[in-house]
């Protein structure tokens, strides 16, 4: 039996029997949410529909209410209302994500090779390789760790090497996400990633060669540099290659210059990346190679060997 449960006003689901009663055992959910049994119109609280209790002095991990709004310059916490396999919350946003994901008992979370914070005792860590010498190209790291929770539920928090806010976006089965290899952080074991090679076309961008195609069904994280935009595009759209982060299976993207030889070289733009089609485009709010060049007239002098 799959279960639906409303929170906040949204439904979401379905979700495996023994999932639901595992969150209800470990207090993430609570009995008393409102659930039905998936293709039926009977809501009632979910401990009574499962049979499944809270257990004794467990604090829940993540609260069933609404996040509080974040007093002036605190960070921001973000909870999910929309569909997800996984309960989680993305902490200290926008500027340095910190993702603790819940994972149910027996299950398994791909993560970012040395992304891994914190974890509960009883989850159990393999590495496989992920990408291999496509991704090495790019000077990222070829492994990817798989983390599963054994004798009960658990529970890991995740740190992505670069500052910036952190997304979620939940695969239903026919969709289709390109994302920089750079900015992966974890899936769902059902989510399949695919290493793109670009071609010239990354070559002559100067960012990453490497695209992770992300398919299959279940939840995607991925880290931006900054803060993380999301733009809907219908048509034609103009992107600096330093700022994309994402973009749906829907568009179709090449790389060309804005103007001439002399915009080329002298203008600081150079190259952009023209999206055409329906779909959906993240973007980052800053450039690592702009930063880079910022700093660089500050680097200390060599040292004098004299």
């Amino acid at each position: 039996m799959n279960i639906m449960i409303r929170r906040d006003g949204e439904v979401n689901g379905p979700y495996p029997l023994e999932q639901v009663k595992d969150l209800i055992a470990n207090g993430t959910l609570s009995p008393d949410e409102p659930a039905c049994a998936e293709g039926s119109e009977q809501w009632m609280p979910v401990g009574e529909l499962t049979g499944a209790s809270a257990a004794a002095d467990v604090p829940p991990v993540i609260a069933s209410e609404p996040a509080a709004a974040p007093a002036a310059g605190d960070a921001e916490t973000y909870t999910p209302t929309g569909q997800h396999e996984h309960e989680f919350r993305i902490e200290c946003k926008p500027d340095y994500g910190y993702l603790t994901v819940q994972v149910p008992a027996d299950q398994t979370l791909q993560v970012e090779a040395a992304a891994m914070a914190t974890m509960t005792t009883n989850m159990q860590m393999k590495t496989k390789i992920g990408g291999g010498f496509t991704r090495m190209l790019s000077g990222e790291s070829i492994f990817i760790n798989e983390y599963t929770a054994q004798g009960g539920a658990g529970e890991i928090g995740i740190a992505p090497g670069s500052p910036g806010d952190m997304a979620h976006v939940h695969l239903g089965g026919s969709d289709e996400i390109y994302l920089q290899s750079s900015g992966y952080v974890a899936s769902g074991m059902n989510v399949n990633l695919d290493w793109k090679w670009q071609g010239c076309r990354g070559f002559f961008s100067g960012e990453s060669m490497i695209l992770m195609r992300c398919t299959g069904q279940g939840d995607l994280w991925f880290n931006t540099y900054g803060a993380i935009i999301e733009i809907p595009v219908d048509g034609d759209y103009v992107v600096d290659t330093g700022y994309i982060v994402a973009f749906t299976g829907g568009l179709h993207y090449n790389v060309e210059s804005v103007g001439g030889l002399k915009s080329l070289f002298f203008s600081g733009e150079g190259l952009v990346c023209r999206f055409r089609g329906q779909g959906k485009l993240w973007i980052q709010t800053r450039h690592p190679g702009a930063f880079a060049s910022w700093t660089w007239p500050f680097r200390p002098p060599p040292p004098n060997n004299d």
